[in-house]
């Protein structure tokens, strides 16, 4: 008898753990996918974009009944969700992606994803498809697929893709953004078990790309503003002189090597993605190469400092220097629009360059001070001390004839 009542008591405890797990599960999940009329035996919310993916699968036939959801990049976009039959990539990816008509209507459609730079536009895919609708909800600005199709026998995990974007010229969605959510908006999906795993933060490149945002901040964000400030206001105090001169060269001449670095892995990056061009961010750090590599062969020609054409060599110098550290800024901003990192590591550059930016100013009011008072104290100097000599007109000597003689 107690045997009896200790088996029923586990069945029920094991049946209550395997509900509040469902629960858990699916706690995520809109309502709407768990209703009469749309009931699916699993629901997961996609670690990327607030997308949601919910599905029944059938064995007997390999067919699927799914919904997913998610809210377009920007209003008038569009939504997608596919299967890769060959790897978690965008290229190969049999889609369904939907949007909003201009009549008002929400549409969806098949797209065979064959290349990063084709436009996509409605084809036939090598799933079979059976059925396919959308729903646009005002409230949330989200849309979802409904989609039936089936799989091939026994092909249980599948490799799927979701992705947004932001505009659809008639039928052809846009171009989707390129932060890093989107790229790795990516997984495999078991259809049995309902276990869904998105591809690791840290994509096949994400290292390369980590290694470049470092090197390029520290190069050109940070060590090459700080050998600008060295050059501009070390030399005001003399007992900094002539090591400031050597500080100065030590700091830009790293800063290039490190930077150089950056920049050669930025252009392997480029090889790497060849559909998603960075144009702009690219432009400029070729533009800040070129600078600086000018800067650095500048100085094999630099006159000396009676030399006539010194001064137009120093303007020539100084301009090109403050151009790269203002391109540098620009760029690196460029740089965590498209890397997306966490917060913490865009506010720590804005910390940094605000400290930087506080430092110079302070230096800069400090070194014309110093110019004032130095430009005061000699004005106000008697001829006599300016010339060496106690009386300023030589050493007083008498010739013979009477006269002062001036040697």
């Amino acid at each position: 008898m107690m045997g009896r009542f200790f088996f029923v008591l586990g069945v029920v405890v094991l049946l209550f753990r395997s509900n509040a797990a469902a629960q858990s599960s699916n706690s995520d999940c809109p309502l709407q996918f768990t209703s009469p009329s749309r009931a699916y035996a699993f629901c997961s919310s996609l670690v990327r974009l607030g997308a949601t993916l919910s599905y029944t699968y059938n064995e007997n036939n390999g067919s699927v009944d799914m919904a997913f959801k998610a809210a377009p990049a920007a209003s008038g976009g569009w939504v997608g969700w596919g299967i890769n039959p060959t790897a978690p990539q965008m290229v190969g990816t049999q889609a369904l992606i939907a949007f909003r008509h201009s009549n008002g209507s929400t549409i969806v459609d098949t797209y065979d994803v064959k290349s990063k730079t084709a436009a996509l536009n409605p084809s036939k895919i090598s799933i079979n498809v059976t059925d396919k609708s959308a729903v646009y909800e005002s409230s949330s600005g989200k849309i979802t697929i409904f989609a039936s199709f089936i799989l091939p026998s026994n092909e249980t995990s599948v490799s799927h893709v979701w992705q947004v974007g932001s505009s659809v010229t008639s039928l052809s969605p846009g171009i989707h953004p390129t932060a890093q959510n989107n790229l790795n908006s990516l997984g495999t999906l078991n259809l049995k078990s309902g276990a869904t795993s998105a591809t690791p933060g840290v994509s096949s490149h994400q290292i390369l790309k980590n290694r470049h945002g470092v090197l390029t901040v520290v190069s050109w964000g940070i060590m090459m503003p700080i050998g600008a400030m060295i050059a501009r206001h070390a030399k005001t105090f003399k007992l900094a002189d002539p090591a400031w001169f050597y500080l100065h060269a030590i700091c830009q001449s790293s800063g290039y090597i490190i930077g150089v670095s950056g920049w050669a892995i930025g252009l392997k990056l480029g090889s790497y993605s060849k559909g998603v061009e960075q144009t702009s961010h690219r432009r400029i750090g070729i533009a800040l190469f070129c600078l600086a590599t000018l800067q650095v062969f500048a100085l094999l020609l630099r006159p000396k400092k009676d030399h006539k054409l010194r001064i137009y060599w120093n303007v020539y110098h100084h301009s090109v220097g403050y151009s790269v550290i203002i391109l540098s800024v620009i760029n690196i901003y460029k740089g965590f629009d498209i890397l997306a990192p966490e917060k913490k590591w865009k506010n720590a550059y804005v910390g940094v360059s605000l400290c930087l930016g506080g430092i110079a100013i302070i230096l800069e009011v400090v070194t014309w001070i110093i110019f004032f008072h130095r430009k005061s104290t000699d004005s106000s100097k008697p001829v006599s001390e300016m010339n060496g000599n106690g009386n300023g007109y030589g050493n007083g000597r008498v010739n013979g004839n009477g006269s002062q003689s001036h040697v």
